[in-house]
Formats: structure tokens, sequence, C-alpha cells
């Protein structure tokens, strides 16, 4: 391992700003998340949500490409593909868990299953696809504030995809703990007999934030694939859907300490990746793959978030049942 070149600022400064990219697609799938689980429904479909949000916007954003020449707008377009499919996916749980009222788990466990056998045969399917490369979203620099050293580069020098998610931090906390809204959705994630007494739509509130969720996580799948990697392959969100479900619990259902828990997987992985290119042989390239999963599952073990887990999640709601 050649240390001499691990322990350097320029080091350091490359790793933290791949963390904070590579942090992108699981923070969005996280923050959807966190909304859906606090309205009570729980969606462990995540991983084949982001893979049918990560084709759908790949697929529309290379063909665009091609038919136009637009590369960027393309990049925008696919990115909103990749919300559509993760609505649909979203629709599909929602049916499934509120209306059909069928185990969570279950529901979620199939979403999963379709994301992955559906993805692999349009990939499949598609030839032209398997050696297709699409150009993404530029850097924009922030001006001013990306010339300052060292946290101009490691903050302020990203595609606009990561200045938004870090946006939709803030805006996600302030709807859940600052707005009328925000209440009800905590509220039928607690006590959803109660909010039906006070005349509120559970299974509205329920289906709304089921597909403002997987509409997130869909975005995220487009993320990876269209403005990170600019490729699809099978099984391209590698596990990023689970993390993100993990990331829910650590974080305590708060956008603030997901921002936190999504960061600590993008570094490791940041990390895992610099390693490798140094070509050190010290270390089995296998342990270096499962880094960013096993810290980030170790900081899962060591929080405890059952005192504020909702208490209505994973159950559904039964009109006159209290």
């Amino acid at each position: 391992m050649p240390w001499d070149q691990v322990f350097t600022l320029t080091f350091l400064v490359a790793i933290l700003t791949a963390g904070i990219r590579l942090a992108t697609p699981v923070l969005l799938a996280v923050l959807g998340e966190i909304i859906t689980q606090r309205s009570g429904v729980m969606n462990l479909g995540l991983e084949g949500v982001m893979l049918m949000g990560g084709w759908a916007g790949f697929a529309t954003t290379y063909y665009l490409e091609q038919s136009t020449g637009l590369t960027e707008l393309s990049a925008w377009i696919g990115l909103g593909a990749g919300i559509v499919a993760g609505l649909l996916m979203g629709l599909l749980m929602a049916v499934l868990s509120i209306t059909w009222r069928t185990d969570q788990v279950v529901a979620g466990i199939t979403l999963v299953l379709l994301g992955q056998s559906l993805t692999t045969y349009l990939y499949r399917a598609d030839p032209a696809l398997a050696k297709a490369r699409v150009t993404g979203i530029a850097l924009r620099p922030i001006p001013g504030l990306s010339d300052i050293p060292v946290v101009g580069d490691i903050l302020f020098n990203h595609s606009p995809v990561v200045y938004l998610s870090v946006a939709l931090v803030f805006l996600c906390g302030f709807l859940l703990f600052r707005t009328n809204w925000g209440l009800q959705i905590r509220a039928v994630g607690e006590n959803p007999a109660a909010v039906a007494t006070s005349g509120l739509n559970v299974t509205r509130l329920r289906y709304l934030c089921t597909l403002i969720g997987s509409g997130m996580a869909g975005l995220g799948g487009a993320v990876l694939t269209v403005v990170q990697l600019n490729l699809f392959i099978e099984g391209v969100t590698a596990g990023r859907g689970w993390i993100a479900i993990a990331i829910v619990f650590f974080s305590r259902w708060n956008p603030g300490l997901a921002l936190g828990g999504a960061l600590l997987f993008g570094v490791a992985d940041a990390l895992q990746f610099r390693i490798q290119a140094l070509g050190s042989e010290a270390i089995p390239y296998e342990f270096l793959l499962m880094l960013p999963y096993v810290l980030t599952l170790v900081v899962l073990l060591f929080g405890n978030a059952r005192d504020q887990t909702p208490a209505a999640l994973g159950i559904p709601y039964v009109k006159g049942n209290r």
C-alpha cells in the first residue's frame, strides 16, 4: 500500500468530493423513504424501484441523445423518466400494501424481484444499450465559492443534481416538521384511526407519500446511471436500495441525520474506489468492495431507533379499527 499517496491533502479532498457525489443517489432514495415510512408504509422495494428508475432514465437519455444531439437536455428528461418509472413502481406498492392490505414486507420483496427481472429483460432485449454511453450533466462550480481553497473543491464543484439533493434535505425537514401537511403525515404514521376521525383521508395520504418516496427513489436510480456512471448494466444499483432502507432507520426518520448516513456510505464507496485505483495488492479487492456496506451496517447496529419508530409502520389501516 503506497501510504505516501494516501496521507495527503490531495487524496483527502478527492475522497470527500467523490463521496458527496456517490452519496447523492442513496440520499434521494433515503429522503423519499423517510416520507413513505413516516406515513406508516414500509417500502422495502427500493432496490427494484431504483433499478427501474436507472434503466428508464438511461434508456430515455441515450435515445434522445442519439435522435436530437442535445446532451444535457436529454439527461434532464432522462431524470424525469426515472421519476415516472419510480412513480409507477410506487403505485404498484400502494395498491398492494394500502388498497389490498398485503404484507408490506412481501410487497416490497415483490418490487425488488420485479425490478431486477424486468430491467434484466429490457437490457438484454436491446443490444444497443449494452455498449451505450451517455454524456450526462456537466459540473457547475459555484462562482466565488468554488475558488475557496480545499473547501471550494469539496463542497462547491458539483453537478446541479448534487446541489438539488442537498436542498431537498432541508425542504423535506421543513415540510415534515414545520408544516401542517408534515404533521398530518406523521400523525397518519402514528395513529391512522385518529387521523381518520379528524376527517382526513388515510388512504389518500399514504398513497401520496408512497408515490413521492418511490418517485425520489426512481430519481436516485436515474442519477446513478445518467449523471454518475453514464451507463447501465444489470444490477447497477448493487444494493444501494437496501442501504437506503438501513440509513432510514439509522437516521431515526430525520432528513438531517439521513444526510450524514448517506455521506458515510458515499465516502466509504469513494475510499474503496481510490484504494483500488492505487493498485494495492495488500488489501483484497473483494474486501474493498464490501467496505461501504460493512461500515454502513456497523453504524446502524450502534444506532437504536426503536423509540422513534412510527407506531403504525408496516400495519395496514382498516377503516373502523383503532
